[in-house]
């Protein structure tokens, strides 16, 4: 071969050769495209994202504080901003479902004001929002007066948690089983909610203001629930699931199917906790029956300790639910009360964990186990992880860490709550897992359970920012950093100095903050507080980025953060 054929061999040799090379490499490029597009696996609204060993991190920030903080945000703004309805209210005033276009048929879900008033009160204090106090007042005192069984009923002067026509307004029955229908459970759930809104709204300036209706309504809702009470036993709770408020008879669960015959009474549910600590609360402030309260206390309680703590029938909570159903919510919400109230469960520990367990066995759901974490399924009957139910789950679990010093679920815990941040939507909708936007598990029962985290475990609240995570008492008016307009009640002229304040209900308390820097000082009622003082004072804990601030009052309501 001579030299230009060699040379002319060698070039479209070459030539070849770069089309192969440009064709395997794009081949190769357009395989890893797919491969990765393959692996992004989508939760709900997002793409999960992970962090170096795989494990599940919030959608919206690496940073799990920066992400909740962002979650709670949307949710209420998206509750606040709501459509208001054909009638003329809010919608989540009428329907328990949101529907972007069309109204969802159904009315309301039983617990959804005494869980809104729950969380917006802690959303409250952790953000100094207004608007939040006013809406709970509306959402209060509307329900108030348009939802309470007559006066000479046989279950008088309690909620009816359902309005059976839509757009009427007015809440008069049970979702399921009709007119006159109440749930006594959601009663005391509403009734412990009164007591905080009166603690919330009392001033001792004007003492004939409306927050007394709130005090007085829950007297009667209590003096109801006490009244009726029965010893109740393996099969039968001390109240009823289901009533018919006017006639007093117990009503019937759901059916399967037409087939079926209507033979199992609705007497049973162990959703008792709100209704315990109405009762405690009555007696603290002597208001109402107090002896019926003691009495009435002491009976929920020892049933409690003798049936479901021992056998685990934690029964139904959800009023359209088909047939028998054990319920996460009522197993940890009674967790929740024993951890508030250890005093009256000298095994607390031992008891707690094994609810921790049974709720793990029964409803533990590990589709996403690949991403280090086990979701929590709503019910037995109805076996689908919930934004909800995980979340409570988180908090029940941290809040056991913050008093106990074991951390052996903590991790766990939070990348359920991380998970739970892929329900929402970057516009505030939040939606159940493989259902749809339900205005319980999305807005009330939801934003309560990150906050109580961040109260148990204060590293979990953004380290930017400067927040009450918690209190003993209830925070009637809190004012940050920007917020000291036309109502900070000052209590000195150097305003200047001022980081934040807070007035409380009760004199003595203790609340912890997350504050990015260590304040100056602290002042009760205008005199300095003491520092490093575990008796009446404040503390301060470093952390990487500010700290966490103790606070303990003996003898004061008005305090001030001096920056």
């Amino acid at each position: 071969m001579n030299d230009v054929c060699a040379t002319n061999t060698f070039k479209i040799f070459n030539s070849i050769n770069k089309t192969f090379m440009r064709k395997t490499i794009f081949s190769a490029v357009l395989i890893a495209f797919i491969s990765v597009a393959a692996a992004q696996e989508k939760l709900q609204y997002h793409i999960i994202k992970k962090d170096a060993g795989g494990k599940i991190i919030p959608w919206y920030n690496p940073d799990p504080g920066i992400s909740y903080d962002r979650m709670m945000h949307l949710v209420w703004n998206f509750w606040d901003t709501m459509r208001i309805d054909l009638n003329g209210i809010p919608y989540y005033m009428n329907h328990q479902v949101w529907r972007p276009g069309v109204n969802d048929p159904r009315g309301l879900g039983g617990d959804q004001f005494a869980m809104a008033l729950s969380s917006w009160r802690l959303y409250y204090q952790y953000t100094g929002n207004e608007k939040v106090k006013q809406n709970m007042k509306f959402i209060a005192e509307y329900y108030l007066t348009h939802s309470l069984s007559d006066a000479g009923a046989k279950w008088p002067n309690i909620p009816y948690p359902y309005n059976t026509f839509v757009y009427s307004g007015i809440y008069d029955g049970d979702m399921v089983i009709g007119k006159h229908y109440t749930q006594p459970d959601k009663a005391g759930s509403f009734g412990i909610e009164l007591i905080n809104m009166y603690k919330l709204l009392r001033n001792e300036r004007f003492p004939n203001q409306s927050y007394n209706a709130y005090l007085d309504a829950a007297v009667k809702i209590a003096n109801t629930l006490a009244s009726h009470i029965q010893p109740g036993d393996s099969l039968n709770s001390p109240m009823p699931f289901k009533v018919n408020a006017v006639t007093g008879e117990v009503g019937m669960l759901k059916r399967h199917d037409q087939r079926e015959k209507d033979d199992q009474l609705s007497g049973y549910t162990t959703n008792w906790s709100g209704t315990m600590e109405l009762f405690l609360e009555l007696e603290k402030l002597n208001a109402g029956n107090v002896q019926a309260y003691k009495k009435g206390f002491d009976h929920l309680l020892q049933w409690m300790k003798s049936y479901p703590l021992k056998n685990n029938r934690w029964g139904p909570f959800f009023e359209d639910i088909v047939g028998w159903s054990d319920t996460q919510v009522n197993a940890i919400t009674f967790a929740q009360f024993m951890m508030n109230y250890p005093q009256y469960f000298p095994e607390w520990r031992k008891e707690v964990k094994q609810i921790f367990d049974w709720v793990y066995l029964k409803l533990g759901n590990d589709k996403w186990k690949q991403y280090g974490v086990t979701l929590i399924n709503e019910q037995t009957a109805y076996r689908v992880p919930g934004n909800s139910h995980s979340s409570r789950q988180a908090s029940a679990e941290l809040q056991f860490m913050a008093l106990t010093g074991d951390r052996s679920r903590a991790d766990h815990a939070i990348r359920q709550l991380n998970w739970a941040t892929y329900m929402v939507d970057v516009d505030g909708k939040n939606r159940y897992m493989e259902d749809e936007n339900w205005l319980t598990d999305g807005y009330g029962d939801f934003v309560r359970h990150y906050l109580r985290s961040m109260a148990a475990m204060p590293e979990l609240a953004p380290a930017t920012q400067d927040h009450l995570l918690s209190t003993t008492s209830v925070v009637q008016h809190i004012f940050y950093k920007g917020q000291m307009g036309k109502y900070y009640y000052a209590m000195s002229k150097d305003t200047q100095n001022i980081q934040l304040q807070y007035i409380v209900y009760d004199e003595a308390g203790t609340e912890q903050l997350r504050l990015l820097k260590k304040p100056l000082g602290v002042l009760f009622d205008d005199k300095k507080a003491a520092e490093d003082n575990r008796e009446e004072g404040y503390e301060w804990k470093a952390l990487s980025k500010g700290g966490i601030l103790t606070v303990r009052r003996t003898k004061a309501k008005n305090v001030v953060i001096l920056k």
